[in-house]
């Protein structure tokens, strides 16, 4: 556990990044301090290693006193990763990786080995050990960067903005990776970041600060955005915090059995039942995307596929089934199992009556029935879909 006691940083100047800070980053989980410039977040990230110093205050690991501890013992077991990995370019990757392992005595066989195995485990090829930071990608920089914090397999990690210098497809390949090797390695982790998003995506709970230093709020990333403690939380979080929290509430959807068709295949008697001018292209049970069609082609050719929107897990977030359903050109989300197969579509408008419903739920309150029980659309199934593809569309 990382704990501030009411930490003050104040510059020779009078200017106060930090003032009075007291919280609390739980062991084995991410923590992420938030807020507009010139909230402290990198000072009070960068005072947990002494790389600043506090004026007043203490901050303890794991019970500690972080002042008690030579700076750069302290700075050999906590990982460190910043904006743009932070590499040493005349260095190989192996190099970068093994650097701390090297510090601390570790034989350079040893080191090299496990920089090998850290390439794979940020999901990298092993081959890449003997490039230089210049020959990979933005993103690849980033993944060793992380890689090279974990060498020392330290208990506790600081991440100061590691992801913000790269584009936003690649930045959610690097979240989702990271929450991966998170869930397999357990770290006690301060995070930092500008983007509230990355902070909800992240954060097992979130920090977020007000210009000058000073804690507004810390709470898990659902209680952030259904109870904002003040108008600035709220003005920061976002006035769309009411659809961002269906992230955190889980529902089933009711699923419309929708025809396919498949690349090359015959698509006559498909294509005649599409009215609405749409169809979905799916192949091996996997949806591609949707044709938009008011003929009878003979095949479908791939490259007529338009791109089908995001794609909705049956029974995972309501505001991934929402946005599925919002994003898609046929205004149908598309809904897949665990396996990525297709299990049909959902429109907007099903699953708003499946969050009114649990909203109604929660209002009555728990051992409370329902006045009256509604039974689905013929049309529709909860979570079972035509397996011979040949059912209508909605």
């Amino acid at each position: 556990m990382i704990r501030f006691e009411a930490v003050t940083k104040r510059y020779a100047g009078g200017t106060t990044a930090v003032d009075g800070l007291t919280l609390e980053a739980p062991t084995g989980q991410i923590t992420v301090l938030v807020g507009p410039s010139g909230c402290g977040k990198t000072t009070s990230l960068r005072m947990v290693n002494r790389m600043i110093e506090p004026t007043s205050g203490r901050i303890t690991i794991d019970g500690v006193d972080t002042a008690a501890i030579d700076p750069a013992t302290l700075r050999r077991g906590i990982g460190y990763v910043i904006q743009h990995g932070g590499l040493f370019p005349h260095q190989s990757i192996e190099r970068n990786i093994a650097t701390v392992p090297l510090l601390l005595g570790v034989d350079k066989r040893t080191a090299y080995a496990r920089a090998h195995e850290l390439l794979e485990r940020v999901g990298l090829p092993r081959d890449y050990a003997t490039r230089y930071p210049a020959q990979l990608s933005g993103g690849q920089q980033q993944r060793v960067g992380v890689a090279r914090a974990l060498a020392a397999d330290p208990p506790v990690m600081l991440m100061d903005e590691p992801f913000s210098a790269v584009d936003p497809v690649v930045r959610a390949q690097l979240q989702e990776e990271f929450l991966r090797l998170q869930r397999e390695l357990g770290k006690t982790i301060l995070f930092v970041t500008h983007d509230i998003d990355e902070a909800i995506v992240l954060g097992d709970q979130v920090a977020v600060l007000r210009v000058g230093g000073t804690l507004a709020q810390i709470a898990p990333p659902s209680e952030l955005l259904a109870h904002p403690a003040d108008d600035f939380v709220a003005d920061f979080v976002g006035r769309d915090r009411g659809y961002r929290a269906l992230s955190f509430v889980d529902g089933t959807v009711p699923v419309h059995v929708e025809a396919t068709v498949a690349p090359g295949d015959p698509a006559a008697v498909v294509i005649e039942r599409a009215t609405d001018g749409w169809v979905l292209v799916a192949q091996a049970g996997r949806p591609l995307g949707w044709l938009a069609t008011t003929a009878t082609p003979s095949h479908v050719n791939p490259s007529d596929v338009a791109l089908g929107g995001t794609l909705a897990q049956q029974g995972g977030p309501l505001r991934a089934a929402l946005d599925a359903a919002l994003s898609s050109p046929s205004g149908r989300g598309v809904v897949v199992g665990d396996d990525g197969l297709l299990l049909g579509t959902v429109v907007a408008r099903d699953v708003i009556e499946v969050i009114e419903a649990q909203r109604h739920a929660a209002a009555r309150g728990p051992g409370r029935p329902e006045s009256s029980t509604e039974q689905p659309d013929d049309d529709t199934q909860q979570g079972v879909a035509d397996p011979a593809g040949v059912g209508s569309p909605p």
